[in-house]
């Protein structure tokens, strides 16, 4: 679906001879995404269990990273990518079978693309220099993908910050604004107490075999 998207986009720039607009919905589509992936990442961080409905067992795997956070480097590429690829599907295909505007697509395809890899580049994020491509090291070290200085800072406790895991742009402001800190402040008004003021208990383990 991301593909039929990107694909869309190249033809109608082609045929309309538009090309400027598709590539700035192309970079607000990244933006976005890097900006979702934090607030999402600080969601399921932070709120809910094991027995969450729907996203129960992310929530489940992303509190218990907390405790093995190297162990997301020993999981298959090809374990990275489905369950964010199934909320994919669905949410891009609808567009690509009512929408032919480059425009759009182009925000899509990008946006939902770096959506579905967000989970690699986070395990990109917690590999060695050694054990990544030149390609990796280079878009990390360009400030493209999360770099792995900056996405260690998240992990000492309490875990509230750095939340964002595509390019990681949008965790200077979001921490500096105390955006997350905000919110919880809000939520916790309500009775609910962020996880990450306490020590992390998930028995959870990290899959290393792809199923």
């Amino acid at each position: 679906m991301v593909l039929v998207s990107l694909a869309k986009s190249i033809i109608g720039v082609a045929n309309s001879h538009i090309w400027l607009e598709p590539i700035l919905a192309g970079l607000v589509g990244y933006v976005l995404a890097d900006l979702g992936s934090g607030i999402y990442r600080w969601g399921i961080d932070n709120y809910g269990s094991a027995l969450t409905p729907i996203v129960g067992s992310q929530i489940e795997a992303f509190q218990g990273h907390h405790k093995w956070p190297w162990t997301i480097t020993r999981r298959q590429f090809a374990n990275n990518l489905p369950v964010v690829a199934r909320v994919v599907t669905f949410m891009v295909l609808p567009i690509d079978v009512v929408c032919d505007d480059p425009i759009v697509h182009g925000l899509v395809a990008v946006c939902s693309g770096s959506i579905m890899f967000c989970q690699q580049f986070h395990a990109w994020a917690h590999s060695t220099k050694s054990q990544l491509p030149p390609v990796v090291v280079a878009l990390q070290d360009l400030g493209i993908l999360v770099s792995r200085n900056q996405h260690a800072a998240h992990h000492p406790k309490p875990y509230n910050n750095n939340h964002c895991i595509v390019s990681g742009v949008w965790n200077g402001f979001l921490d500096k604004h105390n955006v997350f800190e905000a919110l919880e402040m809000l939520f916790l008004k309500q009775g609910v107490r962020p996880k990450s003021w306490s020590e992390p208990t998930s028995e959870w383990t990290e899959e290393t075999e792809s199923s």
